[in-house]
């Protein structure tokens, strides 16, 4: 079937797929740097730590700023549309001395808003409050330690001030995600103390004056990590009262909830309360444990919900794995192709009709459209949008080629 074929098919749903490829235009998706060198980052030589794991060990993991960058420019080049860059604080880059992460200074990323600038996007950023020696007994912004408490607290202070310099620079928002991996492995003997030291460092935090019309500051819940099964500080109720109470955006990685809980279900609920709302999007397999998306059924069912109730504009889309078994710049591609096709598909269901079939309570003729919609030419579309965007169809060839020419080369 030939695209002019499918659009006619989709013309009899009431979708106009000429308006559809107009607004993937301005889907705009947030790429996590992390997924290149496997969270290592630049400022330490720390082992992973805070819950956060990668496996595998193939060829090629990017090793310095420029390979991380050349590599990213591949996997940009075979992905469709808006993107933007999103960096920890640990990929500063020191060009003249070290320093600590509580000393962090806009001029330590100056590279990356070079880089970012000479592509046209925006960036994201967050502050790394794991692999470091001053996380102590696990414990970073909630720490009873209070050396520990304020190192930490100057840190993300500095990470408002560096993404601020971020979008006076590229003229973009700037996304500025909080999330802490403070927990305990057994059960403690006092969960409240951790909190409302949380919430202290928070309020010291939020303090600081900055634009929040170009800083939007989020804040991401977890269930558990890998060594804190037990208890996590920043646990969803705690993160989305503390966002509710203090006007910040919550952030729901889909990831980090109990594995029968889905955030396609929570989107909306979020919506009735919150002017924006911010998404990491990646795939938890038995646990949080960061897979490359799929195009899938909760990936779809979260794109639709964000679709289906008019909120592209409402939410920031982001992505967050890392998959360290295969060919990153693969891992890179696949995964955010996969958000944009789940968007694109959202985008090519008559929400109309179905919302109407369900108000009438229509439930026969609903699910028989539901089914029914599972067979369209999506594809077609998907492929049109790609030659439109002169994006390869099949990146695969592209990705091995790079892969014989750059990656094997890295020992």
């Amino acid at each position: 079937m030939s695209y002019l074929e499918a659009k006619q098919r989709y013309e009899q749903l009431g979708i106009n797929t000429e308006e559809v490829l107009e607004t993937m235009k301005k889907v705009n998706v947030s790429v996590h740097c992390w997924q290149g060198d496997d969270v290592q980052g630049f400022d330490t030589k720390e082992a992973l730590s805070g819950g956060i794991q990668t496996t595998g060990n193939y060829l090629g993991k990017a090793r310095t700023p420029e390979e991380l960058m050349q590599d990213m420019d591949a996997a940009f080049s075979l992905i469709p549309g808006k993107k933007k860059l999103n960096l920890h604080s640990s990929y500063a880059v020191f060009e003249d001395e070290f320093v600590d992460r509580n000393a962090l200074e806009p001029k330590h990323f100056k590279k990356w808003v070079e880089y970012a600038k000479e592509r046209k996007m925006g960036i994201d950023f967050n502050p790394t409050l794991f692999s470091h020696p001053m996380v102590k007994d696990n414990l970073t912004l909630s720490s009873p330690d209070e050396e520990v408490r304020q190192f930490w607290i100057e840190h993300v202070k500095r990470c408002i001030q560096i993404s601020e310099y971020f979008a006076n620079e590229t003229g973009e928002v700037c996304v500025m995600n909080i999330w802490i991996p403070d927990g305990y492995k057994d059960i403690p003997a006092d969960r409240l103390g951790p909190r409302m030291r949380f919430k202290q460092s928070l309020d010291e935090i939020l303090s600081i004056p900055y634009d929040k019309s170009k800083v939007v500051v989020t804040l991401e819940s977890k269930v558990f990590g890998i060594g804190l099964e037990s208890y996590t500080v920043g646990s969803a109720e705690f993160t989305l009262s503390y966002s509710a109470k203090n006007g910040i955006t919550p952030l729901m990685d889909n990831g980090h909830y109990h594995p029968t809980e889905v955030v396609s279900d929570k989107m909306s609920a979020l919506l009735c309360f919150n002017e924006k709302v911010a998404l990491h999007v990646t795939r938890g397999v038995r646990w949080d444990s960061d897979h490359v998306v799929l195009f899938d059924d909760e990936t779809k069912e979260i794109m639709k919900e964000i679709v289906a109730h008019d909120a592209l504009d409402r939410v920031f889309i982001a992505t967050d794995y890392f998959d360290a078994s295969i060919n990153r710049i693969s891992a890179w591609v696949t995964g955010v192709r996969n958000v944009k096709k789940a968007v694109l598909y959202a985008l090519l269901t008559p929400h109309a009709s179905l919302k109407k079939l369900q108000d009438e309570n229509r439930t026969t003729e609903l699910m028989l459209m539901q089914e029914e919609l599972k067979t369209m030419p999506f594809g077609e579309v998907w492929e049109e949008y790609l030659r439109r965007e002169q994006v390869e169809l099949n990146p695969t060839q592209s990705i091995l080629d790079y892969e014989q020419k750059v990656l094997v080369n890295r020992k």
